[in-house]
């Protein structure tokens, strides 16, 4: 292949991420990032399941390496956008940044009415002030499956409420509760297909390749210290504990990725499961590696540092911990032979 025709493939989602973030598009609060990305097109993903599910985790790895209150403005745009291709929904306007919404608090639960407006409250919205659109579960009166629908939050009978989000981590994710008042929104696909679509388990495999992302730039700091020709041995058997717990997760998400290409219309709540597990157990290592082989300076000094040491434990909670380790299991315990190589 001559050089000219190499400089026109298109550069992998990764790099065009890396790229828009290395100057001045990494710089300000996750909300002007995120501008900054949809702008320069990094949110256009590969969609899940469709040959090249790893390449979007990639980019969503870059984000959080990057910025980890970032990463979830980015995921939930560009998880709603792949949502809207699945079931078919709108995109929206141009340049629309969109949330996405399915945490059910409750104190704040979000109802329908007949003629298509959303009344009641919204938890756990991240981005709310700064963001155009949202895909968010709604209720029905009387209905036991929630409805998925798209809404304009920058219209009246739409208030934001930023006062609770008292976090140190995740801080720059400007979590908020949304208040509706007869709001107009659209559905999205039929009731209940939110959480029966095959995407639903395919999307939420890939929240661990944004806890290994930022992980790494944890580990990063600990694979420099342990490349000083000074550095103690003790310090290098904690890169090489660390160097385990990345290399593994590493290899399961891609594997799960390649699985999931493989089997587009399988379900994929066990893989999915397995990797996020993997991840949430990854990041606590690192982090712990991390911390005591190289003390409190990269805490106190190396802001970098230590906002992915603030961040990290607060969104590796989206993991359901023992919860989701007894659903694997029961998963697992359905196979005869789980385990191959």
């Amino acid at each position: 292949m001559s050089a000219s025709a190499i400089a026109s493939l298109p550069q992998p989602p990764a790099q065009r991420v890396r790229a828009c973030l290395a100057g001045e598009g990494g710089s300000g609060g996750a909300a002007q990032q995120l501008r900054r990305l949809v702008d320069a097109g990094c949110d256009r993903l590969p969609l899940p399941g469709q040959g090249a599910t790893l390449a979007r985790w990639q980019a969503l790895a870059a984000v959080a390496a990057h910025d980890l209150s970032l990463a979830k403005l980015y995921e939930g745009h560009t998880d709603a956008l792949a949502i809207m291709a699945e079931l078919g929904g709108a995109p929206g306007p141009a340049g629309a940044l969109w949330g996405t919404w399915a945490a059910e608090a409750p104190t704040a639960r979000a109802t329908l009415t007949p003629d298509g407006r959303l009344r009641g409250a919204k938890a756990w919205c991240s981005g709310a002030a700064s963001l155009t659109h949202a895909l968010l579960t709604a209720w029905r009166p009387g209905r036991e499956h929630p409805q998925l629908v798209a809404v304009a939050l920058r219209q009246p009978g739409v208030r934001v409420d930023g006062r609770g989000w008292q976090a140190v981590g995740m801080a720059g994710s400007a979590t908020a509760v949304v208040h509706f008042d007869d709001a107009p929104a659209i559905a999205v696909g039929a009731e209940g297909a939110y959480l029966d679509r095959l995407g639903f388990w395919q999307g939420g495999a890939g929240i661990a390749a944004c806890w290994w992302g930022s992980a790494c730039a944890i580990g990063q700091a600990l694979h420099r210290a342990a490349r000083q020709p000074s550095a103690p041995p003790w310090r290098q058997a904690a890169l090489g504990r660390t160097d385990v717990a990345l290399q593994s997760t590493a290899a399961l998400l891609r594997a799960a990725a390649a699985w999931i290409d493989a089997h587009p219309r399988a379900l994929a709540q066990a893989v999915a499961l397995r990797t996020r597990q993997s991840a949430e157990r990854t990041a606590r290592t690192v982090l712990d590696e991390a911390g005591q082989a190289l003390g409190a300076a990269p805490f106190c000094q190396d802001a970098a540092f230590a906002r992915h040491a603030a961040d990290l434990p607060v969104f590796i909670r989206q993991s359901h911990g023992p919860k989701d380790d007894a659903a694997l299991g029961q998963l697992a315990a359905q196979e005869e032979a789980p385990w191959t190589l």
